[in-house]
């Protein structure tokens, strides 16, 4: 039995989200079919983490167990023949038997991309969120400091959440922002991506980040606001949740135990 880790990218527009559900459609039952059709194995592969239809990943990392004997720098380019376009293996590691693509994660980095130019960039439109409104970034990112640390994240997660406690720690929270698809530099106009790290993530928790930021840039709160929905512990005190098509899972990291080096195994020769 062999232990194969993937480093996958996927574009959530057309499915209902990664994790496999009744009624198909997901980045995971099209990853299974594909292992399927090189493989004749039926297996259940593993998620980093769920993301919801709609969703985006660059650097998904999914593990399974197989009997197959080939070779792990064949993996990505013989699966990638079976995928659609639209979901990309970019590199595969075997690894050890106790590698678990959730439960080893130390650290997951989200990406929400939102614009506030005058117009939607029609080349971004499934991936950032347009705010035709002029936004106000460094109140943004000084409500974003409220945030970093260990807390219990209970305001900015759905009431369907199902995990046993709320509680995470969130090591980088950031806005950079840069001249939108439009060049526009006036003020409050641009592109922004905000930018979370932490070692987990609770259901829609950056989505309602986003959201709850986006009332900030708008006036309709103030940053110290931010600190006091927290401290709340209740859903119904934060804004709403952000639509997910601005949303992207960049990267999972893993102790230095995995040496789980991608870009070497990017580099190999098929």
């Amino acid at each position: 039995m062999r232990n194969i880790a993937l480093l996958v990218s996927y574009d959530g527009t057309s499915y209902y989200g990664y994790q496999s559900q009744p009624g198909g459609n997901t980045v995971q039952d099209c990853l299974e079919e594909a292992i399927r059709a090189l493989t004749g194995e039926t297996i259940k592969i593993h998620g980093s983490g769920r993301t919801d239809a709609g969703v985006h990943a660059l650097g998904q990392v999914v593990h399974f167990h197989t009997e197959s004997k080939i070779p792990a720098q064949r993996w990505a380019l013989a699966l990638n023949t079976r995928l659609p376009d639209d979901i990309v293996v970019r590199a595969a590691i075997e690894v050890p038997l106790s590698f678990h693509s959730r439960r080893s994660a130390i650290r997951k980095t989200y990406k929400y991309a939102i614009t506030s130019c005058r117009f939607p960039d029609v080349f971004d439109r499934k991936y950032v969120f347009h705010h035709p409104a002029p936004l106000r970034f460094e109140a943004m990112q000084e409500g974003l400091a409220y945030l970093l640390g260990e807390h219990d994240f209970s305001s900015f997660t759905s009431p369907l959440s199902t995990k046993p406690h709320h509680v995470r720690t969130l090591y980088e929270a950031k806005l950079v922002v840069e001249p939108g698809g439009d060049g526009s530099l006036e003020q409050g106009r641009g592109k922004a991506s905000l930018i979370v790290s932490g070692n987990g993530f609770l259901y829609n928790m950056v989505r309602i980040i986003a959201g709850t930021l986006m009332q900030v840039g708008e006036g309709k709160r103030k940053p110290e606001d931010i600190g006091i929905i927290l401290a709340a512990k209740n859903r119904a005190k934060a804004g709403p949740t952000a639509v997910p098509y601005g949303l992207t899972l960049m990267s999972v990291e893993y102790g230095s135990e995995w040496e789980l080096d991608w870009q070497e195994a990017m580099n190999r020769k098929y």
